[in-house]
């Protein structure tokens, strides 16, 4: 099931996503709107609204996003770094986190943003220290995210706070895919149509289970919180007025516009 947040006359919503489009379009979607919320056991109204006539939010209001860093070698390997034994995690805060169609505002302290198109686990229920043979049974779905980065701020601050977490750094979309398997899903970012990254999920070094292990062992997770797992090789600029697009398949495309910050 597709899991769509969206707005319609001032009204948030759930709703699930049916029908088939082309690559890139909502022709011929519809979503049926959603009894309750996604987190619990829910029923689908019958209610039926076209995917063309509301606003598709944030899949999810994450309270935090746990992203992963150098899970890709390749990734690792071009920005001069080395690969970690053990998950390496930092924080982009619920701030960071903008929708399909929202704008990337290019911060003022920077110089040279980044794109990273990565798969993000959403998590479906309260955890804490997960087993291994239990990570599937917390997990809600899998959506398309870009951890975009201030570049030259990371390589000259120690600590990733403004380079990974300023506003607008954490798209997430279209939507929570509950029903495909994460651990071969081709991965791809276009700007401005033009490829610059391609790689395919079976290639991080770590994988979602060994992912979700190490977080909740130290902190509780929480419904709608967002595990983000690294990127491929191929991060590149973005420049004000691009188009960045991060496509998973089996999920969908994220699509954003870069802005000049107002």
């Amino acid at each position: 099931m597709r899991i769509a947040r969206f707005s319609i006359d001032g009204n948030v919503a759930f709703g699930a996503v049916e029908g088939d489009s082309p690559p890139g379009t909502t022709e011929g979607l519809v979503l049926d709107i959603i009894k309750g919320i996604p987190f619990a056991d829910f029923e689908l109204s019958g209610t039926k609204v076209p995917l063309s006539k509301v606003r598709l939010l944030p899949p999810v209001l994450p309270n935090k996003v746990v992203a992963f860093g150098r899970n890709y070698a390749a990734h690792a390997k071009e920005l001069g770094n080395e690969v970690p034994d053990t998950p390496f995690a930092f924080f982009k805060p619920s701030t960071s986190v903008i929708g399909p169609g929202d704008q990337i505002a290019y911060p003022s302290f920077s110089q040279e943003l980044h794109h990273e198109a990565e798969l993000a686990v959403v998590i479906g229920r309260m955890c804490r220290e997960v087993p291994r043979e239990r990570v599937k049974d917390v997990i809600l779905g899998y959506t398309c995210a870009n951890d975009v980065t201030a570049r030259d701020v990371q390589k000259r601050e120690k600590q990733w706070a403004r380079a990974k977490g300023f506003d607008t750094s954490c798209p997430l979309g279209p939507w929570v895919e509950t029903d495909v398997d994460p651990s071969d899903l081709t991965i791809q970012c276009t700007v401005n149509g033009q490829q610059r990254q391609l790689g395919r999920t079976s290639q991080m070094i770590h994988s979602i289970e060994d992912l979700i292990v190490n977080i909740s062992e130290a902190m509780t997770l929480l419904p709608g919180d967002v595990i983000l797992t690294g990127t491929p090789e191929g991060v590149g600029p973005l420049n004000v007025g691009d188009e960045v697009a991060v496509t998973i398949e089996g999920i969908g495309t994220l699509t954003n516009k870069v802005i000049k910050r107002g």
